[in-house]
């Protein structure tokens, strides 16, 4: 599979709906690569069933997704496994393995889905350990480090394919504000250094300024504006500056 350089992700017209409740109402978003777009909204208001939808773990009642150009809804079950190899995704709660320790829920993925011999797949954990600051307690098990580390670690696990898109689901949750802003930064670094396309589910507003391009704010199943972190601050439209201002 070569991805498309321009438009790794396109979703278009996209519907989902539970119990004849309307989640997402004609969505379009398209994301170039290279680019980390924030989405913003109130709980419940769909973000996170967007995610799923994208990797395909919910199915869209209409409209289209397109990832590195492939239709998701016309593909098999294995040709949809094999899309979901070339993308990272960061869980809310990071969903580190208990029983493996910091080491072992990073090469987790390695020693699934790649084909590099072992001492590849040691030196990749690594490297990506030491590229979030978690090398030094590779051997310890997610209960014996912080949430902060934690996340740290799922950030890693999410990169371990070296994935060109990485989708984030609230990855600042529950953070201290000087954590929530080196995490922030690493994806940032992602995007400059490794050209990854990401979304970020968010209602970090602060951390928005560090690492996104360009933010879409959902309400009541649509986007209802989009724009630069300053764009939106500036915008006359009192459901964004109340959201804003209550979200800061």
């Amino acid at each position: 599979m070569t991805p498309l350089p321009d438009l790794p992700i396109e979703v278009r017209d996209l519907h989902k709906s539970f119990d004849g409740q309307m989640v997402l109402d004609g969505i379009d978003l398209a994301v170039r690569r290279g680019e980390n777009v924030a989405v913003l909204g109130r709980s419940g208001a769909g973000k996170s069933v967007l995610l799923k939808t994208l990797i395909g773990l919910q199915s869209a009642d209409a409209g289209s997704i397109r990832i590195f150009g492939h239709e998701i809804s016309n593909l098999s079950t294995a040709e949809i496994n094999r899309i979901r190899s070339h993308m990272g995704f960061l869980f809310q709660q990071a969903a580190l393995y208990d029983s493996l320790t910091v080491e072992e829920n990073v090469a987790f993925p390695l020693k699934r889905l790649s084909e590099l011999p072992p001492e590849r797949q040691q030196r990749r954990v690594r490297e990506l350990l030491e590229a979030v600051g978690m090398d030094d307690h590779r051997h310890k098990f997610p209960s014996e480090i912080s949430g902060g580390m934690q996340k740290r670690v799922g950030l890693a696990r999410a990169l371990a394919l070296d994935p060109e898109i990485v989708l984030y689901d609230e990855p600042t949750a529950g953070l201290d504000p000087i954590t929530g802003a080196e995490i922030a930064r690493l994806i940032l670094d992602q995007a400059t250094c490794r050209q990854t396309t990401g979304i970020v589910v968010t209602h970090d507003i602060p951390a928005t300024r560090i690492f996104a391009d360009r933010m879409v704010l959902l309400h009541q199943g649509r986007f209802v504006a989009e724009g630069t972190y300053d764009g939106l601050h500036h915008s006359r439209d009192p459901f964004v500056r109340d959201f804003l201002r209550e979200a800061a």
